[in-house]
């Protein structure tokens, strides 16, 4: 089963790339790497989820706005492979963020969703380094943020 296959088996519909109007680039490709950058739980340019786990948010509600950052960010690798997520060799690394209320010690089962996911649409090829670390505050008060970096076929 392919990639894209996998994906429409998991109900996902991956977003349409619209370059941000920002002082960064949603993603680079540099010696058969891809680097996507963070990526929030948006849907339509709004965001899902606000606010700091588990206080505004529940664990669940943060598992599924890492989800949902996994989608965005799955939006660009396809942007960056003009398609064709067959390219994707495997993943260096994942990065998750999760904004935390003082206390909260379980960013990882949040950051779960996001690994879960990728092991299901990639497989072997979807085993990944990781960081998982709460921090303070994240962009537009979004509970979730989820970058990674890919090896590409040349």
């Amino acid at each position: 089963m392919s990639v894209i296959d996998r994906i429409e088996v998991a109900g996902i519909v991956l977003p349409a790339a619209e370059f941000p109007r920002a002082l960064y680039v949603p993603y680079t490709v540099h010696n058969g790497l891809l680097t996507v950058s963070g990526q929030l739980p948006l849907k339509g340019g709004k965001p899902e989820f606000v606010g700091k786990v588990p206080g505004e948010v529940t664990v669940e509600d943060a598992r599924a706005a890492a989800r949902l950052c996994l989608v965005n960010l799955l939006g660009w690798a396809a942007a960056a492979t003009d398609g064709d997520l067959e390219r994707i060799r495997g993943i260096v690394r994942v990065g998750g963020y999760v904004a935390a209320q003082p206390g909260f010690h379980d960013a990882p089962a949040v950051i779960n969703a996001a690994s879960e996911l990728l092991n299901e649409i990639f497989g072997e090829k979807g085993r990944h380094a990781r960081v998982a670390m709460g921090v303070a505050s994240l962009p537009f008060d979004a509970p979730v943020e989820i970058e990674a970096t890919f090896v590409l076929d040349a």
